[in-house]
């Protein structure tokens, strides 16, 4: 399948990580920048803002770290700064506008000026839509990128960037949130001299049904 193809299937494309040693070590350089002396780099402060708050209900924390405690909005800001090839990055910031035009649509109000349940409903709303509502965003997603090869001033598709963005943005936080250090070593499975061979076992002595952490 062509690199075009590929965008054109995940709608985004942002939610693939280029996975490499300087992908792993923004991860873990992430997680000790306090949350409160954050500013982003790659986004806006609005756009920020609205991350921060999407992945508090994406990643909430309960018993395990949530999103906020790894610091996993600072790891997605680095990664699209630092890492990301540039149409990556032009379309994850693209799509981020997109997200915040249809929150102004949706409320009235910019996104900076929302509440948690506010945030909690929209992602709600395309992240839970049904199949042909998600296909409609598809779709629409696709004609807003061959409109923009004609004319890159052509305006994303709010409701089809927005669902590209929150589909992007979960994508790369479950993805942070399983190769953390954290929950690599004290929420999955972690064996540090991993290798020993046993071919039947107690489940309570081989991770209690936990993942392996890589």
């Amino acid at each position: 399948m062509k690199r075009r193809q590929v965008l054109k299937t995940i709608g985004l494309g942002a939610g693939v990580f280029i996975v490499g040693p300087s992908t792993l070590s923004l991860l873990q350089s992430c997680k000790n920048e306090p949350e409160y002396d954050w500013q982003p780099t790659f986004l806006s402060a609005s756009h920020g803002f609205a991350l921060q708050k999407i992945l508090d209900v994406i990643l909430p924390a309960t018993d395990t770290p949530g999103a906020s405690d790894l610091n996993i909005a600072q790891f997605i800001d680095s990664y699209m700064n630092e890492v990301a090839q540039k149409e990556q990055s032009s379309q994850f910031e693209r799509s981020a506008g997109a997200f915040s035009r249809a929150f102004k649509a949706e409320y009235d109000k910019e996104q900076e000026e929302g509440k948690q349940e506010d945030f909690e409903n929209i992602i709600k709303k395309y992240l839970k839509a049904t199949p042909a509502e998600k296909e409609k965003y598809a779709k629409r997603n696709t004609e807003t990128q061959d409109a923009q090869e004609q004319e890159t001033e052509v305006q994303m598709d709010a409701d089809a960037g927005a669902f590209a963005y929150l589909t992007a943005v979960r994508g790369m936080a479950i993805w942070a949130w399983k190769n953390s250090e954290e929950v690599g070593e004290n929420v999955l499975w972690y064996d540090p001299v991993p290798g020993q061979y046993i071919p039947c076992g107690p489940v309570s002595e081989l991770g209690n049904g936990k993942a392996m952490s890589l």
